[in-house]
């Protein structure tokens, strides 16, 4: 009698494969180390009024006692109704308000707006957001961190300073507004002034003073926590960088900070640069992310490329090691280490990845090999705070002093031996992330965060990788700043400190 073996459940329903982020781990030692010394910023806190309206709503919930389930329906009321402001006067606005896109499939300016079936949860149609609290998700920790809302059971409450009243009274019609089910047009066009952006911007002063840690015009630091000493010095690099380079138009805001606190001598030398502890600290991440980044880009190159060929949907080790094996000159890591550009001059560090990296394509594989090494280098000269936030607080596998290790055993070996090594350190360390990410869903079915796989000894990838690397949230830090009136950037993208900023900063010396 024939029969066959049906096996264990867990293996008939088989792997569930999804995407994942951060293939290689490489990218901690920046992260952590921003969310450090930028707290109260994230990469999805894009404006400064959403601060200012969950400090109002957490003091508007206090007073009206609102339940958890009703203060979480009016909070996102209040989300849908700000965005629906800043919309009316979009034009001039420093960008699209959070959730306005799917709210304009359920509204046009000048009708009435549904707010029960943009905002509530379980509504038919267009629902602004899917995340139960909306965009406070987003700005809770933020938020908390800045001291003007703390979260108590992921409701809104009062921080450690107050919203003044004028804030809260400024924001009052906006939650008058949200009991309503249906909003006519006419209420809609009286709550423009809260919008993005507002000529009144009642909240600025207020703010201004928490993310810079001053009152009154004044710093003093045993009135503020670590965290806001950390912010403040932020927004100190990021003043002087304006005041040194703000002439410099074709330069990006993080260019300009790593030319202040990366490059040159600037940290020992320039009268306000060497009075900013956490200024080395930027100096250090910066330079780091060179090489989060060339790892970065070397592993998209090397998956991407699988499949690019209609005839060969998959690859083996060898395969892959070959990609980048043929990317490589013929010499040896002796002679190729000798022809990358100073990394140090008179004791300080030189532009080398920059020279590196000008005029060339950054995706160029041979391109980001160089980027490693200059970081490894970087690894044995960097000294003091430094050293230490490029290197970040971990030994993590492919950091710059694993490249030394490398470059060392290397030295006398051909490029294309020392290329292998990279690809198969590669693929060892993304299966052991693979492996640590890889969870049980409820179903029963291992879950894979990963776009690269193995099946009998062959690659193949389901998704393409991402080429960006890790936002510093040096260019958020100059939007906040812009938002708050401490930099103006003119027409033609020059940017300087403003009498205010100069004031706080202290900047100028």
């Amino acid at each position: 009698m024939a029969g066959y073996v049906l096996g264990p459940v867990w293996a008939e329903r088989g792997l569930d494969p999804r995407k994942g982020r951060y293939p290689l781990r490489v990218e901690g030692p920046v992260r952590s180390a921003v969310d450090r010394l930028l707290p109260g910023m994230s990469t999805l806190t894009r404006y400064v009024r959403y601060y200012a309206l969950y400090a109002a709503f957490a003091g508007h919930a206090v007073d009206a006692e609102l339940a958890h389930d009703e203060c979480r329906r009016f909070l996102r009321r209040s989300e849908v109704l700000l965005a629906v402001a800043s919309d009316l006067h979009a034009a001039s606005g420093p960008g699209p308000a959070h959730g306005i896109d799917p709210i304009r499939l359920g509204w046009r300016a000048g009708e009435d707006l549904d707010l029960r079936r943009v905002a509530d949860d379980g509504g038919s149609g267009a629902v602004y957001s899917p995340r139960v609290w909306g965009f406070w998700s987003d700005y809770g920790g933020p938020s908390s961190a800045l001291g003007g809302t703390r979260d108590e059971h992921r409701i809104p409450r009062p921080g450690r300073f107050d919203c003044p009243q004028e804030v809260r009274a400024w924001f009052e019609p906006l939650f008058v507004a949200a009991k309503q089910d249906v909003v006519p047009a006419a209420v809609l066009d009286g709550l423009t002034s809260v919008g993005l952006p507002s000529s009144e911007a009642r909240e600025v002063p207020w703010l201004r003073g928490l993310f810079t840690a001053t009152a009154e015009g004044r710093h003093f630091p045993e009135d503020w926590t670590p965290g806001d000493r950390h912010r403040r010095s932020a927004f100190r690099v990021l003043g002087r960088a304006a005041v040194l380079y703000g002439h410099a138009s074709e330069l990006s805001w993080e260019e300009a900070v790593r030319s202040t606190v990366a490059y040159g001598d600037g940290l020992r030398s320039d009268p306000v640069l060497s009075g900013i502890e956490e200024a080395a600290g930027w100096g250090g991440i910066l330079l780091r992310n060179y090489s989060v980044g060339a790892w970065r880009r070397l592993w998209a190159g090397m998956v991407n490329q699988i499949g690019a060929d209609p005839e060969r949907e998959d690859a083996s080790a060898d395969e892959l090691c070959a990609w980048l094996v043929d990317q490589m000159p013929d010499t040896t890591v002796r002679d190729f280490l000798g022809e990358l550009p100073a990394t140090m001059i008179e004791g300080c560090p030189a532009e080398a990845e920059r020279e590196v990296l000008r005029d060339v394509d950054e995706r160029d594989a041979l391109v980001n090999v160089k980027l490693l090494m200059i970081g490894a280098r970087r690894h044995g000269e960097l000294t003091g705070v430094l050293h230490k936030a490029f290197m970040g607080p971990s030994r993590d596998y492919l950091n710059p002093e694993w490249v030394s290790v490398q470059l060392q055993e290397f030295r006398a070996s051909r490029m294309s031996d020392f290329a292998a090594r990279l690809v198969n350190d590669m693929l060892d360390q993304a299966r052991r992330v693979a492996i640590a990410k890889m969870r049980s869903d409820d179903e029963g079915r291992l879950v894979v965060y990963s776009r690269l796989h193995q099946r009998n000894g062959r690659y193949y990838r389901t998704d393409d990788e991402g080429w960006g690397t890790p936002d510093t949230r040096v260019e958020r830090l100059a939007d906040m700043a812009g938002q708050l009136g401490l930099i103006h950037v003119d027409a033609e993208g020059r940017a300087v400190v403003t009498e205010i900023g100069q004031e706080l900063l202290e900047v100028t010396g």
